[in-house]
């Protein structure tokens, strides 16, 4: 298996030190930066920094050189200048360390110039995550603040070449060597991301606190994660079992449970997510594109602001550039767990937004400008939540949404949130393989809740999501069983019907598989049924047809039924009417009905004899004649 590795560039934030007498601005001096990360078979990097400081003016000079990076781990920290080595020190800061840089020599003088070198190695920048690598390295705030920068990335020759690139270069790869070189035009603001690979792998072990407070007995449901066009799920295994595993219009994965009166059920999930890169194809159906297109709560369509932005911007791209512009990443929010705003709510507040209040704003104005999205929650892998925050709940989730491409008859997901809080890093073009989708929201905009929401009211900082990375996916696939339910003793001239019971034993999603009904006998000898979608641990009902037979039919035939390399048969026997069981059980209880009513009306004759015969004797009278007396 290959592996991956993605990156971006790491925010450089430069101050100078002169004669404590005299200020000046950062525009007197002009810095030119070769930057240098060698990627290490062992993960760890090794950092270098070339930089040439050239005085701009002739009343200033520096004596030292700050920079800011936003790692905490700095080890083997050296550097020089043309007098020698330097004493550098290193700060820590609330968002990394701070690399002090004392001169020896002083720039004085327009346009001289003095170079200097900082090195250090850092575990914060490359990661084996196994089947993949990631190196993040997030972008410099300003170009225009450096004269030139380049940046060169050397890589283990294990990893191949790149699945891609961005931001996309301005010149060819060469193909001969296992570095990329980017210039401050390749740059711009966004930094850099490449990728080496095609997918990559997580476990998960979920937990669902579920409760019936009623006092009568209720049906609930959970949400799994799902199979989607970026990802593969195999649920290993559900405790206890579901009564069943449905899915709905978004494609979402419910398991269905029944609770009695006053019940707690605490449901263990456990299974497989391989994550894709690309998406698959997805065919929309016009009633499926008019499903996402319409007003919700938190997708406000119909706004005039809404409205007024979809006529301005009318693209993906312009909406997602728009999202990460317009707001700004409230990180106290997420400590608060404060309500949810909405798109709407996101505009009157571009203050204060987490990722529910990017994706909403997303949503809405795709939505009022024709283009069909939808919201994704789940989990998110990161390093670094400054940069790459989760704060959809507790259970450390994360939301983004995914718009339809016509053109490239797919959903897209994109995540103006991350594009935000990194500074520019484009999550547009391509997204990454740290995204694990739990639920899909689209036909409604709350439901239904991905795990880590289902607690109970008293325990609601339990850690209910836990996810790793994975060397390996390793699923059975599906099993399909065929069950069949139809009458074994049939009546000739009666149309035949029966129901097909599927069920899904494997641990991954069955689609579009034909179920076939053969007989030898009765007609249509086959049938052909395309069955939907299955999930594991469900089934599904599929009825079927037979034509009835004639009159006189009395014969006996066998019902086959085959779907994935399975099958189940039934004997059945057919009989015309008054040779059928149901004839001659008809006939018994006939039968029996004329006896008992004849035995009833005899009965009850002989007791109205004998209770006037009792009335005579009572009266004197007997039912025998007497003789007279003379």
């Amino acid at each position: 298996m290959r592996k991956i590795l993605s990156f971006f560039i790491f925010l450089f934030v430069f101050s100078f030190f002169i004669s404590p007498f005299r200020s000046f601005a950062a525009s007197n001096f002009s810095t030119d930066y070769n930057v240098t990360y060698n990627i290490q078979g062992s993960a760890d990097t090794n950092v270098n920094l070339n930089v040439i400081l050239t005085n701009l003016t002739q009343s200033y000079y520096a004596s030292s050189y700050d920079i800011e990076v936003g790692f905490t781990d700095i080890r083997n920290l050296s550097a020089t200048d043309p007098g020698g080595k330097v004493d550098a020190k290193i700060k820590k800061t609330e968002s990394g360390s701070i690399i002090e840089v004392p001169f020896n020599a002083k720039v004085v003088g327009l346009n001289e110039k003095l170079a200097f070198n900082i090195s250090f190695n850092t575990a914060e920048i490359a990661q084996d995550l196994k089947s993949v690598w990631e190196v993040n390295i997030p972008g410099i705030s300003s170009t225009n603040d450096f004269a030139n920068f380049n940046v060169t990335v050397n890589y283990p020759s294990f990893l191949g070449k790149p699945e891609f690139i961005k931001p996309a270069l301005s010149h060819a790869l060469e193909s001969s060597q296992n570095s990329i070189k980017f210039t401050r035009g390749d740059l711009g603001a966004s930094g850099i991301s490449l990728s080496f690979g095609s997918f990559q792998v997580y476990d998960f072990d979920l937990t669902y606190h579920l409760e019936n407070s009623n006092l009568f007995t209720t049906r609930t449901e959970i949400a799994l994660p799902l199979t989607t066009n970026y990802q593969d799920i195999a649920i290993k295994d559900i405790l206890p079992k579901p009564d069943n595993v449905v899915i709905d219009e978004d494609g979402n994965w419910l398991a269905k449970y029944t609770l009695s009166a006053s019940k707690k059920l605490n449901v263990k999930v456990k299974g497989q997510a391989k994550v894709f890169l690309n998406p698959m194809p997805v065919t929309l159906s016009n009633a499926d594109r008019a499903k996402y297109l319409k007003q919700d709560k938190f997708w406000e369509t119909k706004n005039p602001k809404i409205v007024k932005l979809a006529r301005e911007l009318k693209t993906p791209r312009a909406i997602y550039d728009y999202a990460v512009k317009k707001l700004t990443y409230d990180f106290s929010r997420v400590e608060t767990n404060s309500p949810r705003l909405g798109a709407v709510g996101a505009l009157n507040n571009p203050d204060s937004a987490v990722c529910l209040e990017f994706t909403d704003l997303f949503i809405a104005i795709a939505r009022s400008a024709g283009i069909p999205a939808r919201e994704v929650n789940g989990y998110a892998y990161t390093d670094n939540s400054t940069q790459r925050p989760l704060s959809f709940i507790k259970d450390v989730l994360h939301a983004w949404p995914q718009y339809y491409d016509s053109e490239k008859n797919t959903w897209i997901m994109v995540d103006p949130t991350w594009g935000n809080t990194t500074k520019g890093v484009d999550y547009f073009d391509l997204l990454d393989f740290d995204h694990l989708a739990f639920v899909i929201n689209g036909v409604d905009s709350s439901y239904p809740v991905p795990a880590g929401g289902y607690k109970f009211s008293n325990q609601l900082d339990t850690k209910d999501v836990n996810v790793t990375i994975s060397s390996s996916f390793t699923p059975k696939g599906f099993s399909l069983k065929p069950g069949l339910n139809v009458n074994t003793n049939l009546i000739a001239g009666i149309p035949i019907e029966g129901n097909i019971r599927i069920t899904n034993t494997g641990d991954s999603v069955s689609t579009n598989k034909n179920a076939y009904v053969n007989t030898d006998y009765l007609t249509p000898r086959s049938l052909n049924i395309q069955t939907p979608n299955i999930p594991p641990f469900g089934y599904i009902d599929v009825n079927f047809s037979l034509d009835k037979t004639s009159l006189l039919t009395n014969t006996s035939d066998t019902i086959k039924i085959t779907v994935a390399n399975a099958s189940t048969f039934k004997k059945v026997y057919i009989a015309p009417f008054f040779l059928s069981k149901w004839a001659f059980l008809g006939g018994i209880i006939i039968g029996s009905t004329i006896l008992i009513i004849s035995v009833t009306f005899i009965g009850y004759r002989r007791i109205s004899l004998l209770r006037q015969r009792r009335a005579n004797n009572l009266r004197g009278e007997s039912g025998e004649p007497q003789a007279k007396s003379l």
